[in-house]
């Protein structure tokens, strides 16, 4: 599920860097990046059995909706996924009366759009 971060790698001049390639992240793929990584670690602790804090719980709802706008679903279909992701049991003791909702701009074949999540731990 989440297998895929967006790079750019741009080539800089020679005489500064001894030809290597130097990756350049702009402010949203750092954020991009940042949400994949926290996602990664809250599937590995959940798979431990570990309930999830807020900043997991919403890292792994968050990357769930970015992968499925980039496979084509729909905004719909992702609004509705986003309440299938995680349960009460996932995560600790009130995590899931601190997110009433969650936005989300994903990027989809089409372009930039707003998923919005009412109630993501049910």
């Amino acid at each position: 599920m989440l297998t895929q971060a967006l790079f750019i790698a741009r080539r800089t001049d020679n005489t500064k860097n001894n030809g290597n390639t130097k990756m350049e992240l702009t402010p949203r793929e750092k954020d991009k990046l940042l949400i994949f990584t926290a996602a990664l670690l809250a599937e590995r602790r959940r798979a431990r059995g570990l309930k999830l804090n807020y900043p997991e719980a919403v890292a792994l709802i968050t990357a769930a909706i970015m992968e499925g706008a980039r496979d084509g679903r729909s905004v719909a279909e992702l609004m509705h996924e986003g309440t299938t992701v995680l349960s009460r049991e996932d995560v600790m003791d009130g995590v899931a009366e601190m997110i009433p909702d969650i936005q989300v701009e994903a990027t989809f074949p089409d372009g930039t759009k707003l998923v919005t999540v009412h109630h993501p731990i049910v």
